[in-house]
């Protein structure tokens, strides 16, 4: 069919979006009106268009949220899959709480710490390849066989009594990832009383697991929060970036999203913050920090009151962020410095202010 017209519409490619089919069809309806003959062809123009226009419609934003690992958990994604992946979310917690938590004796890893040899899951694997990772990184800084020394000090299990240096020594000869054994797919124990627990990067890679399943199921956009510990991708519902608040390190900011100290923008990859200002006791008149190091047996003390992380999954972030409120401030500039797998966003304490050190990759809200 041959038809008569001095307005050529482009071809419609990639780059034809709801705006130009909007224009496409203003334009053809003033041709229209200075030629007649477009007419007969205008029915046919607007087959296309119209089809274009029926998908552009607003993508949907669902939400979910509950409660895991003794925290909660928020998640927001694009309804790009057509139905709601509640179900979806709830059996990866399950699974990973059944691997993982040593609140569930029934769990795979509290079985090993009571003794067990057994065969690790795809989820135990790659959390202790992850901490072995940087455990070695951070010259023992971070340490998932550290339990014994929470334990001692009120932060683990158990009910909190007297320090003694006799104890911290009796926990160090408990503690360090060479006590833990992965041969052949199998893990044991070197001695009674050596323990695992993940719980320094759980959530994040909670958030991990959910993301990758998110991404095989064709979402384009989601924001998943475990803990505090995020994952996210694409823009929220607004078509912009996601807009991550930081808590102020401050007594008494107990409550998340209470008071915050900086929004940071992000369009993808793993946050985590680890901070000393809201796990702590007081002992004849001295504050403890909940940040245990490793290698002394004894709270930190350092003016580094809290360390969030941006890496390329949330459970590397988690890590980085225990890793920098144990070794402190100085430290942690060092490897943010020379680290371009990371970007940090520093809070810390120089005499009654705060400060604050961002990498060069942290975008923050204006």
């Amino acid at each position: 069919m041959f038809f008569y017209s001095k307005f050529v519409p482009k071809p419609i490619g990639k780059a034809f979006d709801c705006q130009n089919v909007k224009t496409f069809l203003y334009l053809t309806l003033f041709e229209m009106k200075r030629s007649p003959l477009s007419f007969l062809n205008f029915s046919f123009l607007l087959i296309i268009p119209f089809m274009v226009l029926s998908s552009c419609k607003k993508t949907e934003y669902l939400t979910t949220d509950g409660f895991t690992q003794g925290t909660t958990y928020h998640i927001v994604y694009s309804d790009d899959v057509g139905f709601p992946l509640d179900s979806v979310v709830v059996g990866i917690l399950s699974n990973i709480d059944a691997s993982l938590s040593v609140y569930n004796p029934n769990s795979l890893i509290s079985r090993i710490n009571s003794g067990e040899e057994l065969v690790a899951d795809v989820f135990l694997t790659e959390v202790f390849d992850k901490s072995l990772e940087i455990n070695r990184l951070s010259g023992g800084s971070f340490d998932v066989s550290a339990s014994p020394l929470f334990n001692i000090w009120g932060f683990g299990f158990g009910k909190k009594e007297s320090v003694t240096k006799e104890k911290v020594d009796s926990a160090l000869a408990l503690t360090g990832m060479d006590k833990i054994i992965l041969e052949q797919g199998v893990f044991s124990l070197a001695q009674k009383g050596v323990s695992m627990n993940f719980n320094a990067i759980a959530q994040g890679y909670t958030s991990d697991v959910i993301a990758r399943e998110f991404d095989k199921l064709g979402v384009a956009n989601y924001l998943i929060e475990v803990g505090g510990e995020i994952m996210c991708k694409g823009k929220n519902n607004k078509g912009k970036q996601w807009s991550i608040g930081i808590d102020k390190p401050i007594e008494g900011n107990i409550i998340q999203g209470a008071d915050i100290q900086d929004v940071i923008l992000l369009s993808g990859g793993g946050l985590a913050t680890s901070g000393n200002y809201r796990k702590f006791y007081e002992e004849n008149g001295e504050v403890y920090s909940h940040t245990i190091d490793p290698k002394t047996g004894y709270p930190v003390r350092h003016n580094l009151l809290s360390a969030t992380i941006i890496a390329k999954d949330a459970m590397t972030a988690d890590a980085y962020a225990t890793w920098f409120m144990v070794a402190g401030l100085e430290k942690a500039i060092e490897v943010l410095e020379s680290d371009n797998s990371v970007e940090g966003y520093l809070v810390y304490a120089q005499g009654d202010e705060y400060r604050v050190y961002k990498s060069e990759g942290i975008i923050v809200r204006n």
